[in-house]
């Protein structure tokens, strides 16, 4: 099956409607803090990917922090960590979609919104 994926678009049109999101970001605690998704409604999660990467050789192994039932939108940097450990929670009957381009493209994409309003 294949992972499903996620614009900085979609998710922005996501926020602006208000719903639930739950956002897996698998970088460094330190990135984490310095910059990350963040709103009213969205459960930001850090989770390190060599945690993640961990369930694979560790089927038992459960991530109490994941929300079981709700759609998981996992970043990182660019993409290719997130991509990685959805498909990893995939496997795990996770529901994830991966945030394309990661939050390189979510700040551009924000950049690109405030240049627009102005």
């Amino acid at each position: 099956m294949p992972l499903k994926k996620i614009t900085p678009e979609q998710l922005m049109q996501k926020m602006q409607r208000k719903e639930q999101l739950v956002v897996l970001d698998v970088r460094d605690q330190e990135k984490y803090n310095n910059f990350h998704i963040e709103g009213d409604n969205i459960q930001s999660i850090n989770i390190h990917k060599k945690e993640i990467f961990g369930l694979e050789e560790n089927k038992e192994k459960e991530l109490p922090a994941l929300p079981r039932g709700s759609e998981i939108i996992v970043t990182c940097t660019t993409g290719n960590s997130a991509t990685k450990c959805a498909t990893i929670l995939a496997e795990q009957d996770y529901d994830v979609a991966v945030l394309e381009g990661g939050l390189t493209a979510w700040k551009e994409y924000l950049k690109m919104g405030n240049q627009k309003e102005k």
